[in-house]
């Protein structure tokens, strides 16, 4: 089969590789019809992760058939029509038991990451009975494949975390894909406004299309707006969905006194905690690794027509150009992209 292979930073190849197989009991193999590219693949290619091994297939986002199961595997079947997650979870070990699958001590997020990834024409997917959903008939490929990763983190790390209570002011620090994703998630809130902070206009235009009540540049003056639209306060919830020192720092200034910050961004490099201001503030700074345990209930809202993820999804290619979408994907500003969708 063919896969997309890591080879150290800013290497990779779509390249023949050996054959997905069954190598436990609770496995399944998943033959992939479509997977997406996420930050974090990029953040890999970087050398910001440095643990993931040289060979490795990247990828832990994507739709497929199931084809071969383990005999230990007893939710789903050959045929079945799957989500993959992008937490691994063995079911059994106290963070799973707590639903904190992202902790989990058999797994967590080892796709693409510790183990091969999706990016590829099959994948065996470890651990398989809480690792795999089941598509609802009706649910296309391309809205399914944002529920792999970025509705559910968006949901977990920054609403819930954040703790998005209706009439609250939120700002999203960040209008890529899992910021945008923040903007639906949130708003399933009915948060009094949602703000969003993007240096990039389309980027901007995207966040409005998608519910945000007031797009802003980095350039503006965002502190001095959101005081001015919440009575000198501030804002209730900030959301950091970029993962640099600046947009971690304006997700911090912006929140009021008694305020939340929820930080979903993947941080490459250290960044201050100015603890000498917040300290007097009462400000609850969170951090997160998604644990994919909403994800049946969003696979239900996506069903239910609640949910319009697909919109995210900007352009497509399929499995012969998967060079050109991360080339594509890891120049968003002048490629406009969002999300990318690489199809069988």
């Amino acid at each position: 089969m063919e896969a997309l292979v890591y080879h150290g930073p800013g290497k990779r190849s779509w390249e023949v590789v050996p054959d997905a197989r069954i190598e436990d009991p609770e496995d399944a193999v998943v033959r992939v019809d479509g997977f997406t590219i996420c930050g974090t693949d990029l953040h890999i290619l970087k050398g910001d992760v440095p643990e993931v091994p040289l060979g490795t297939i990247l990828g832990h986002e994507a739709v497929g058939t199931v084809t071969e199961v383990g005999p230990g595997v007893r939710t789903v079947g050959p045929g079945d029509r799957v989500l993959v997650s992008c937490i691994t979870a063995c079911g059994r070990c106290r963070y799973c038991r707590e639903a904190r699958y992202g902790q989990c001590q058999g797994a967590g997020w080892i796709l693409g990451h510790t183990t091969h990834g999706v990016q590829a024409e099959a994948v065996r997917v470890p651990f398989a009975d809480g690792s795999v959903h089941r598509l609802p008939e009706g649910v296309a490929d391309e809205a399914a494949l944002m529920l792999a990763d970025i509705l559910p983190t968006s949901y977990e790390v920054g609403a819930l975390n954040g703790g998005v209570r209706p009439g609250d002011t939120v700002v999203i620090v960040g209008a890529g894909p899992i910021g945008l994703a923040a903007v639906m998630t949130t708003g399933l809130y009915t948060p009094e406004r949602i703000v969003v902070v993007d240096p990039v206009g389309a980027r901007r235009e995207a966040a409005t299309a998608l519910g945000a009540d007031l797009v802003l540049s980095p350039d503006d003056d965002v502190v001095g707006t959101v005081r001015a639209l919440t009575g000198g306060l501030g804002a209730d919830v900030g959301i950091e969905a970029v993962g640099i020192p600046a947009t971690f720092d304006l997700a911090v200034d912006v929140v009021r006194p008694g305020g939340r910050v929820a930080n979903i961004g993947v941080h490459g490099k250290p960044t201050t905690l100015h603890l000498e201001d917040l300290w007097i503030r009462d400000v609850t700074i969170t951090t997160g690794l998604v644990d994919t345990h909403t994800t049946p209930m969003l696979l239900r809202m996506l069903q239910a027509g609640k949910l319009d993820a697909g919109r995210i999804v900007t352009h497509r290619f399929g499995f012969d150009e998967v060079a050109a979408a991360y080339d594509l994907f890891a120049d968003p500003v002048a490629s406009g992209a969002l999300k990318v969708a690489v199809h069988r």
